[in-house]
């Protein structure tokens, strides 16, 4: 039972590495497959100021090293998966929660368009296929008794580093106390800039409530007496 989990995950994580090159290409290059309006889209270079690109790279680059331990794990050339690459793998996931959650919490409430404009072309897996997929695999198919809570709190770091840069660049662009939509792309400030004192802190927090819940769902509630288990 354990090694067929193994392998739903190891194939829900090739999976993700899939789609997120898929995603980055389309996005990268401006390919259009979906008709309609299209909301934080960019191309080239410029699709990295979003945190749902960096968020969705992170884990697809965080998917192919997992899947990789896993290969080794079936074949018997490692006897785990270190706790560093569940941490990793925690981290990533909470990303792309936030992402979604975002999404469909906020975002899609605000965007001209409505949510399914948040929802075409390469969004269509940046905002829901690869959290989903990420979300799913980390609750069910990976889950362990080995990590702690305190490893909870490594998941607020990536939005954390993100915060600081979107915060940079918002103070670097205002203009008669306001700041355009151009440069302040979620619309976090666009009531005024004072509101960075109350959206921040709430992403924080809320980044870390995601932690939390995911921590706690992915922890394995009963000690299995296999040859082999995931560890780590």
């Amino acid at each position: 039972m354990e090694n067929k989990k193994i392998k739903v995950s190891l194939a829900i994580n090739i999976m993700i590495v899939i789609f997120t090159v898929i995603a980055c290409i389309i996005m990268f290059t401006g390919f259009k497959f979906m008709e309609g309006e299209y909301v934080l889209e960019s191309t080239k270079i410029g699709m990295f100021r979003f945190f749902t690109v960096d968020s969705n790279i992170f884990m697809g680059i965080v998917a192919l090293i997992f899947a990789i331990k896993e290969i080794k794990f079936l074949k018997g050339k490692i006897d785990e998966i270190s706790t560093r690459t569940y941490s990793l793998k925690l981290m990533a996931t909470v990303s792309v929660g936030l992402t979604f959650f975002t999404v469909f919490g906020y975002l899609g409430s605000i965007a001209e368009g409505g949510l399914l404009s948040l929802l075409k072309n390469s969004n269509l897996f940046l905002h829901l296929i690869i959290p989903v997929l990420s979300m799913v695999n980390f609750s069910l198919f990976e889950k362990t008794n080995k990590l702690k809570f305190k490893y909870s709190f490594l998941g607020v770091i990536p939005t954390m580093v993100y915060s600081i840069f979107y915060l940079i660049n918002v103070l670097a662009h205002i203009e008669n106390g306001k700041v355009s939509p151009i440069y302040d792309w979620y619309w976090f400030v666009q009531g005024g800039i004072w509101q960075v004192y109350i959206v921040f802190p709430f992403m924080l927090i809320f980044t870390y409530i995601i932690s939390v819940v995911l921590w706690r769902i992915n922890k394995k509630r009963k000690t299995c007496n296999f040859k082999k288990i995931m560890v780590n």
